[in-house]
């Protein structure tokens, strides 16, 4: 089949180019008075090159899709769900929900503006991008960040299989939940880091924020530093070595939490038999 070329063209209308198969849509612009929702809704192998959106839904039950120097603004909701195969470079997403339900995307260079982005998905991958998103990847499994700059507050809950690297966390309650998750040479700051989760490894990670790791099963720190980290390890099934001092550790459940110095070591009232050892280096 021979590709089709759709170039430098405005489209509006409800489902402008539905079911678009083996096309390159270049230099497009879909905004007007229209305000036609699903524009490129149940396409197949599409190319989308230095395109805006404006509206509403555009990529739904898309399979095999790119876009690069792409730029989908706030008014862009939910804008690709359903979506198995795609790639997206160099581009902007601003709109809520930008991502959910899809399999196998990757995403380079880009900037992310987008409440609730990333939920129910799997095969995520994404590298030197920027995100700004309250609830980020929830429920989502097997996705890898690298060199990432994110900002939020509830990140990251309920993964499964989730792999950082060179990157920096500013958010909140992260790792909530989690199974199976490893962050290697990376800055995470927030509160409350990592309740409940199960199977979480941080290596050679800079960690702030008050009351970190408590609850936590088959917890390991290998190599990390803690500021500002008080009430550190509360309940955790944890083996630590940690450079530097802790503010405080308050029972922990099992295992060993290895400081160069410790604030503070609490044993207080606990709800539950708590054997866990730390340990000072000399």
């Amino acid at each position: 089949m021979m590709r089709q070329v759709i170039e430098n063209k405005q489209f509006d209308e409800e489902r402008a180019l539905y079911h678009s198969v083996e096309c390159d849509i270049r230099n497009c612009t879909f905004a007007g008075v229209q305000d036609g929702e699903s524009v490129l809704k149940e396409s197949r192998n599409i190319a989308l090159m230095h395109c805006t959106f404006s509206l509403r839904y555009p990529l739904w039950h898309v399979k095999g899709f790119s876009l690069d120097d792409v730029a989908m603004d706030e008014k862009t909701r939910a804008a690709i769900w359903y979506a198995d195969n795609g790639v997206i470079r160099n581009s902007t997403m601003e709109g809520i929900k930008a991502i959910r339900e899809c399999n196998h995307i990757t995403i380079e260079h880009s900037k992310v503006v987008s409440p609730e982005f990333g939920w129910k998905c799997s095969d995520i991958r994404l590298s030197d991008t920027e995100i700004i998103s309250e609830y980020l990847f929830i429920d989502s499994r097997d996705v890898k960040l690298n060199h990432i700059n994110m900002s939020g507050k509830y990140s990251f809950q309920y993964m499964e299989n989730l792999e950082i690297t060179n990157s920096v966390l500013d958010t909140k309650d992260a790792f909530w939940h989690s199974k199976n998750v490893t962050v290697k040479d990376s800055v995470i700051k927030g509160e409350y880091l990592a309740w409940f989760s199960d199977g979480l490894t941080l290596i050679n990670c800079k960690i702030i924020g008050t009351q970190p790791l408590c609850y936590c099963k088959n917890l390991k720190l290998m190599n990390c530093t803690m500021q500002n980290t008080d009430l550190a390890f509360e309940y955790s099934d944890v083996e630590a070595d940690i450079c530097g001092n802790v503010e405080s550790i308050k029972n922990p459940k099992t295992g060993t939490i290895t400081a160069d110095g410790v604030g503070e070591i609490i044993h207080d009232n606990p709800v539950m038999e708590c054997l866990g050892r730390v340990v000072i280096r000399n």
